[in-house]
């Protein structure tokens, strides 16, 4: 059998922990041959392939991004695409792929699935924010990766007697927001889920001034946004899944926090750096046990499904229940949180 690999949408600290464990068990213990796809689902539409052995999984294992690349790409909106894909896909000899991604990628899989594509899906993003799976790999990185920016900011905050406004990733959920707010010891999370009250924030400020803290730490997913308000754009463009770039709440925030209390402020946007460097251990092993999940799903000619954490234990779910409605933050976790702001 012939079993092709492809990694979508944004990277992800442990993209290439997934393609090492598939590689492996395919070729050691079932004899498969793996074809990696270059770029995501452009590489199907352009016919970019690479062998995949275990000379090129060598390695990878502490490695970020991806060895064979992402991209955003959308079949769907090119015309004849997800027909191109399938033709490519016989002339190529891939009797199943393997799909890396999160809810984009993987509605593009489920889609294909429906035309006929035996394929399985591996939950990727580092929003943490798809259904039917506790914890998505890379979450657990980028959540680490903003909490030592909370540690750190907060001394130089309390050197300086400012507010500092750290800006996290988060489009539709505050997962990362809300976790690493948590850990860091923020002073006020703010998500996506649930719009915020401007003099709400300044209040929590001033009252910690009236005891004596003259600074503030406030940790704010990309996509939170004012009551009566909307979503800070970085841009009027959109990708080929209709996606906004997002970015500038933090210094929408900024500005408004030093306006309305006089206390200086600082904003500092992580962006990308979540995403980039090595996986953390609970990463590497998260990532490993889903690959291998993904290739035994392969073997079992269970097709149409992902494979998710429940617990402490790998399953699989029907794709079709894994996409199109985000896993949004529960408010009893927010609730929780709110005890400590201020």
């Amino acid at each position: 059998m012939k079993v092709g690999i492809l990694s979508g949408g944004g990277d992800a600290p442990g993209i290439n922990a997934v393609i090492r464990a598939v590689v492996r068990k395919a070729i050691d213990r079932y004899g498969y041959e793996v074809i990696g796809i270059k770029d995501g689902w452009r590489g199907l539409l352009e016919g970019e392939v690479v062998s995949l052995d275990r000379d090129a999984v060598s390695g990878i294992l502490p490695r970020g991004g991806s060895i064979l690349g992402t991209s955003r790409t959308n079949p769907f909106k090119r015309e004849g695409g997800p027909e191109l894909i399938l033709g490519n896909i016989r002339k190529l000899g891939i009797d199943a792929l393997i799909a890396i991604g999160g809810d984009d990628t993987l509605g593009v899989a489920q889609k294909l699935y429906e035309m006929g594509l035996p394929c399985v899906g591996v939950p990727k993003t580092i929003d943490n924010d798809l259904a039917c799976t506790d914890y998505t790999f890379g979450f657990n990185t980028a959540v680490s990766i903003a909490t030592e920016a909370l540690d750190r900011v907060h001394t130089t905050a309390e050197a300086h007697h400012r507010a500092m406004i750290i800006e996290v990733m988060g489009r539709h959920a505050g997962w990362i927001a809300l976790e690493a707010g948590l850990a860091g010891g923020a002073d006020c999370i703010l998500i996506p889920e649930i719009a915020f009250d401007i003099e709400e924030i300044c209040g929590y400020i001033k009252r910690r001034k009236m005891r004596g803290k003259n600074f503030s730490i406030v940790v704010v997913a990309e996509g939170a946004k004012p009551k009566g308000g909307e979503e800070v754009v970085y841009g009027t463009g959109v990708d080929e899944f209709g996606h906004v770039r997002l970015g500038g709440i933090g210094y929408f925030l900024g500005k408004e926090i030093e306006r309305r209390t006089g206390l200086e402020t600082r904003v500092v946007v992580l962006g990308h750096v979540q995403r980039g460097g090595s996986p953390t251990a609970f990463d590497r092993i998260l990532a490993t046990r889903l690959g291998i999940a993904a290739i035994d799903l392969v073997k079992e000619g269970k097709f149409g499904r992902m494979v998710a954490l429940r617990g402490n234990e790998i399953v699989s779910v029907l794709l079709k229940e894994a996409v199109g409605k985000p896993k949004l933050v529960d408010p009893r976790l927010y609730e929780m949180a709110s005890v400590f702001f201020g």
